[in-house]
């Protein structure tokens, strides 16, 4: 009996070592979910980059928030994202798509947003706005499917707001 389980003790080893060996990569979930920090506002996925941020609506020039229809206030957050595809040379082109997001803080309260698509000349962004309270972190998760291509892209960064300064 003894000598049973060694033999399976061996064999498991063998299997998890061989296993390693061919190249199988073991990642956590944990590291696959946190969320970007706020000094990141781009992410690479191949052939398409997104770029995001998020403001207080506050530091939107007075013209830009009126053309807009956005409201400039410490209290106010506003998101901004745009799909980029790669082309030759090194460049990028913006690129109309469906984009998504949402935003979770630390309290697990959902905030919702709906973005709408802004353009101007070349450029190709999705803003939307939401409420924020003084030193409040926000989760944001965008979901971005650019134009026809059938891949959708998601990614999370995480973003302090300050109200009161």
């Amino acid at each position: 009996m003894i000598m049973r389980a060694r033999v399976l003790a061996c064999v498991g080893t063998a299997i998890l070592l061989s296993a390693c060996d061919s190249g199988s990569k073991i990642t956590t979930a944990s590291k696959q979910d946190d969320p970007l920090p706020a000094t990141v506002t781009q992410k690479d996925f191949g052939d398409y980059v997104l770029y995001f941020n998020a403001i207080n609506t506050d530091q939107l020039t007075p013209d830009i928030a009126k053309q807009y229809g956005i409201v400039r206030s410490k209290s106010q957050a506003m998101l901004n994202v745009s799909i980029h595809k790669k082309v030759q040379g090194g460049g990028t082109e913006a690129v109309t798509g469906a984009v998504t997001a949402s935003a979770v803080n630390l309290n697990a309260q959902m905030k919702s947003m709906t973005l709408r698509e802004i353009r101007e000349d070349k450029a190709i962004y999705y803003i939307g706005e939401l409420p924020v309270t003084d030193g409040e972190v926000l989760i944001y998760t965008i979901d971005a499917k650019p134009g026809d291509d059938p891949r959708r892209f998601t990614l999370r960064f995480k973003k302090q707001f300050y109200v009161e300064q």
